[in-house]
């Protein structure tokens, strides 16, 4: 791999006849660290300015999940359950030959980096989990030493379901960024000024990189049994960031406080208008915290500080 940051794509066979797209920025010699992203999200869902500041210091893998972008669509002739493609992620390392990487996830990138620190934790140098929900059955413990049920915690409001199901206005391109535009109005926070030029061109990008505007169903038909990961990430080594997305309306507070929680050792710091987006407005703080924790962690492999309370 060249010494450069320019995008060096390969396409890494996790089984036969399924292969994922994959792009490496940065130095060769740089610390490893993959990007996971959510649901239904090509690799493209991380923004390239943000990917660029983090290739500063680091060797970044994005990559496209299975039915996302350029990489296989394979759940129509070989479903696969949701855990699978945690598996997918430490395949993608497999075929880099990177044997342990900081990983950052995002949603539902979030849940499956959990699980690589539950299952894999040897290939982690740390993690960094935002804008997702703990797979752990541990109660949320309130501030004033009362607890909450994981089952009681705030799910999906029906409005916010109800919006992300409706359909496009109509044909076209410009219907089909019109209704992706929509749905990040909804995610993104409110407390921030909302860049509709930044996800019309991320969303835009994102087709051209397809080659289609077809969103998979694959990630909401997928068997999602298996997922819990209570005790091994009681007992974690894996040095773990949680960033509180404040504004976050499809995982809200105190979700990121129970994430904290559940992992030993994690520290939790709060992105003060972070939704379930990522706007240019918060490339900064959110560059930072991953870039000072991904340094803070490579002399060591000890847990990060203690995690915080919330009502």
């Amino acid at each position: 791999m060249p010494n450069t940051s320019s995008p060096l794509v390969r396409y890494i066979e996790v089984e036969p006849g399924v292969r994922l797209w994959t792009e490496q920025r940065g130095p060769a010699d740089a610390p490893p660290l993959l990007l996971i992203m959510g649901a239904q999200s090509s690799g493209l869902g991380w923004p390239d300015a943000l990917v660029e500041t983090l290739a500063a210091d680091h060797r970044v893998v994005r990559y496209d999940h299975r039915d996302t972008g350029k990489s296989t669509w394979s759940y129509a002739t070989r479903p696969y359950r949701i855990a699978e493609l945690a598996e997918d992620a430490r395949a993608v390392l497999d075929g880099l030959g990177i044997a342990r990487a900081h990983v950052v996830g995002m949603s539902l990138g979030g849940i499956l980096t959990q699980l690589l620190m539950a299952d894999h934790p040897e290939r982690l140098l740390s993690a960094t989990l935002l804008a997702t929900i703990a797979v752990s059955e541990t109660p949320f413990a309130r501030a004033d030493g009362s607890t909450v049920p994981v089952a009681e915690l705030p799910g999906v409001a029906p409005w916010l379901d109800e919006e992300m199901a409706r359909p496009a206005a109509g044909p076209g391109l410009d219907a089909e960024l019109d209704r992706r535009i929509r749905l990040w109005r909804v995610l993104a926070s409110a407390e921030l000024p909302f860049d509709e030029q930044h996800f019309r061109e991320l969303e835009r990008g994102i087709i051209e990189h397809t080659g289609s505007q077809d969103i998979s169903e694959a990630f909401a038909a997928a068997d999602q049994s298996g997922l819990l990961r209570t005790e091994a990430l009681a007992a974690t080594e894996v040095p773990t960031l949680v960033l509180a997305a404040t504004a976050d309306p499809l995982f809200p507070p105190p979700h990121p406080w129970h994430l904290a929680q559940c992992v030993r050792g994690a520290r939790l710091l709060e992105i003060p208008g972070l939704g379930h987006a990522l706007p240019p407005a918060l490339f900064g703080p959110l560059t930072d915290a991953i870039l000072a924790h991904t340094a803070g962690t490579r002399e060591s492999t000890a847990p990060a500080g203690t995690a915080h309370r919330q009502d």
